[in-house]
């Protein structure tokens, strides 16, 4: 089967790319103005739908930003294209799949990436909102001061193979320490996943409810069988693949409670 495009997904977005202090480079996908928001999409790449979530970011008054991790950009998604970009990223040595308590390499490059666009954009800080097998790096991310309103999408590491990894963050012990300080002093964090969703398991958000207490904000959306919207049984994108935009749709009200925290959090429409 050809692959198939949505060349309209990315226009009016700008392109560029950033250079860590290690020499690891990504491209860069840009669009609005404001405070930065690090959209970092989901397997298997920045697709047309979380091109259109970054222009939400964008509607909203903040400037996304979109490296481009791996992938094609604008691709529509297939099984097969799904397949093999999950594939790859298991094999790459910036991703951590399976380890308990480890953090992902790249959370450094995100790090580093969040510091550069805080400069760049100003304002008080830098949003990050992660999907799938990056939705805790948002969580990662915050090591890093600048970034002061994570959002993990349907959190998909370790993968959820075994009591263990179902209950684990996706970081490291020193790093969730540090986190932890950081929420102690105000830092909030956000979660999002479907009820029914085994991707992204309910013991996950679980830990992270007990660890942090009432600064972690969990949504999590009925897709039980027989759910009143209709949420399939294996719905796991909450702002993208699964997502409705019905009127009073569970999925709109966390894309808007999702917008509405970033915007707090980063000073947007304050004055």
């Amino acid at each position: 089967m050809s692959k198939q495009f949505d060349h309209s997904a990315l226009v009016g977005f700008t392109r560029d790319s950033f250079r860590s202090s290690s020499g690891e480079r990504h491209e860069l996908y840009r669009i609005g103005s404001g405070p930065a928001v690090i959209v970092i999409h989901e397997v298997p790449g920045i697709t047309p739908l979380v091109a259109a979530f970054a222009r939400k970011v964008a509607a909203a008054g903040m400037t996304a930003v979109l490296p481009n991790l791996f992938g094609t950009p604008e691709r529509i998604p297939t099984t097969g294209y799904e397949i093999s970009s999950a594939l790859k990223a298991c094999v790459s040595r910036e991703f951590t799949v399976f380890a308990t308590n480890k953090t992902s390499p790249i959370a450094g490059y995100l790090r580093e990436l969040a510091t550069h666009e805080h400069v760049a954009c100003g304002g008080p800080g830098v949003g990050a909102v992660g999907m799938c097998l990056t939705g805790g790096f948002a969580l990662a991310m915050s090591v890093n001061e600048s970034v002061i309103a994570p959002v993990m999408s349907q959190p998909g590491l370790p993968a959820p193979l075994g009591a263990k990894r179902k209950a684990a963050t996706g970081v490291s012990e020193s790093d969730f320490q540090l986190i932890k300080r950081r929420t102690g002093a105000g830092l909030c964090v956000m979660g999002l996943r479907f009820s029914g969703d085994p991707g992204s398991p309910a013991e996950r958000f679980a830990t992270l409810r007990r660890e942090l207490g009432e600064n972690f904000i969990g949504v999590e959306i009925d897709s039980s069988p027989g759910n009143p919207w209709g949420y399939r049984k294996g719905a796991h994108s909450v702002l993208t693949e699964d997502y409705s935009d019905a009127e009073g749709s569970p999925t709109r009200q966390a894309l808007e409670d999702v917008l509405a925290f970033l915007a707090t959090r980063l000073g947007v429409g304050t004055t």
